[in-house]
């Protein structure tokens, strides 16, 4: 008797994020900006963007598919307003990533906080204010959210 095919196994959501913060600093990169990446895990900051001396703070959330509910969030209060905020889902393998932009003042209030998590809806985002709009981030470059390098 055949058997029935294997399950893929779902990536840890650590690979996930990971896999998330390279693409969003490959992306980053085709735009002109030179990017670092932070080490560790819990950390506020996951990428510097630096372009014409000019440096900004990202964040990266990502998640593995579109069936996830949203990318898991600390709390409303560790959404600041001087970092942007790119979320991603990585989507199947013959699908490109998904990425949303935001700024810390728009991602605030649409983060849902329950008893045990906070969680950013993929619903919430899912429009062409936050779709590829990787426009916000060269904005950002000449707000008070950037620093002179």
């Amino acid at each position: 008797m055949a058997r029935p095919p294997a399950k893929t196994a779902r990536p840890s959501s650590n690979n996930s994020h990971l896999a998330g913060e390279y693409f969003v600093a490959a992306e980053l990169y085709k735009r002109g900006f030179s990017v670092a990446m932070t080490l560790g895990n819990a950390k506020a900051i996951d990428l510097f963007a630096e372009k014409d001396l000019r440096t900004i703070n990202v964040q990266v959330k990502a998640i593995s598919v579109r069936k996830n509910v949203g990318w898991p969030i600390r709390s409303k209060r560790h959404v600041f307003s001087k970092i942007m905020y790119v979320f991603v889902c990585l989507n199947g393998p013959d699908t490109p990533p998904t990425f949303f932009i935001a700024f810390g003042r728009e991602v605030r209030p649409r983060v849902h906080e329950y008893s045990t998590r906070a969680i950013i809806n993929y619903g919430d985002l899912n429009s062409p204010q936050f779709l590829g709009r990787w426009d916000k981030i060269e904005a950002a470059l000449h707000s008070s959210a950037a620093r002179t390098v």
